[in-house]
């Protein structure tokens, strides 16, 4: 966490430059977009994506957008499809978010997608953003950069003011022009209306040619409200001080296991860490025992998920 305050970037060719160096590097850096002013990190880079949640406050895990330079670096990530290219073409870029199938060696931190098989994509408008992705090369995980359960930052000092001491830089461009959250579609499945947001609903249709399903209608929770979710196939026993017979386990701090979530018991590894270590030991087949992990900063998102993963099935 940075205890200075952000550096402030102008969002000239050397301020673009600076954001995306601090980027390649793992920092946070926040950044405007024609929506909101979004809280990046390199989305390839576990550990730059759970400080993302630790800056935001009493994080949740819950899918983040990636944000792309163009259409065709958002193609490498995902299974596309034709409705995705119908509204990319229309749409991008702009204020719509598509959640598409991930490919196959996508490379995103399980961190970024909440451990699902999908992922939110997103070409932001505006030259600044633009100049930005393309100069970092990659994908950008970005949240809106405000603490969780405050007013989305639509400028640089609402950044500040939230968030200042928390992260690396502030790249500068004035007022965000739309000043509301992106437009988010699901796409892996009939096109569906996942939230409302900077453009309007009727346009997606008019494009697509048909109505949208809503979330009710096809039956499609919010990611990470599931009382069971990030669920493994083998059973969870939480805050094990020990191993019953038959099962594996999944440690934190120095300790005999299986697979640790941190040696070090370091709350930021063990958040970028938890999906990969879950997928390891689901893939041994055996049930697992989980050692207790504080329940503080990352460490109460980090039992949020071990207990809805242990939750009863439906």
């Amino acid at each position: 966490m940075k205890t200075a305050a952000s550096r402030l970037l102008s969002a000239d060719a050397a301020g673009i430059s600076q954001a995306a160096a601090l980027l390649r590097a793992g920092e946070l850096v926040a950044f405007p977009t024609e929506t909101v002013y979004g809280l990046g990190a390199d989305a390839r880079n576990g550990e730059a994506v759970a400080a993302i949640f630790e800056a935001k406050g009493r994080p949740t895990f819950n899918p983040l957008i990636v944000h792309l330079a163009d259409t065709t670096m958002a193609k490498s990530f995902v299974n596309w499809t034709e409705s995705a290219n119908r509204l990319a073409r229309a749409f991008w870029p702009g204020p719509l978010t598509l959640v598409l199938p991930l490919r196959e060696g996508h490379g995103l931190s399980t961190l970024v997608t909440a451990g699902l098989p999908t992922v939110a994509l997103r070409v932001p408008a505006g030259p600044v953003a633009h100049a930005l992705l393309h100069a970092v090369g990659g994908p950008v995980a970005a949240p809106s950069a405000n603490p969780s359960g405050r007013i989305s930052a639509t400028t640089a000092a609402h950044v500040s003011a939230g968030l200042g001491d928390r992260i690396a830089a502030i790249l500068d461009n004035g007022p965000c022009s739309v000043g509301l959250e992106s437009t988010i579609v699901g796409l892996d499945g009939p096109p569906t209306l996942l939230r409302a947001g900077g453009l309007p609903v009727e346009d997606i249709e008019a494009c697509l040619g048909h109505p949208l399903l809503t979330a009710e209608a096809a039956q499609i929770t919010a990611p990470g409200q599931m009382l069971s979710h990030y669920a493994p196939r083998a059973r969870l026993r939480l805050d094990a001080a020990g191993p019953h017979a038959g099962e594996v386990v999944l440690g934190f701090g120095p300790m005999p296991c299986d697979v640790n979530l941190s040696p070090s018991g370091d709350l930021r590894e063990a958040a970028a860490r938890l999906f990969d270590c879950l997928h390891q030991l689901d893939a041994m087949g055996q049930p697992i025992a989980v050692a207790p992990v504080p329940r503080h900063g990352l460490g109460l998102a980090i039992n949020d998920r071990l207990a809805r993963a242990a939750a009863p099935r439906p």
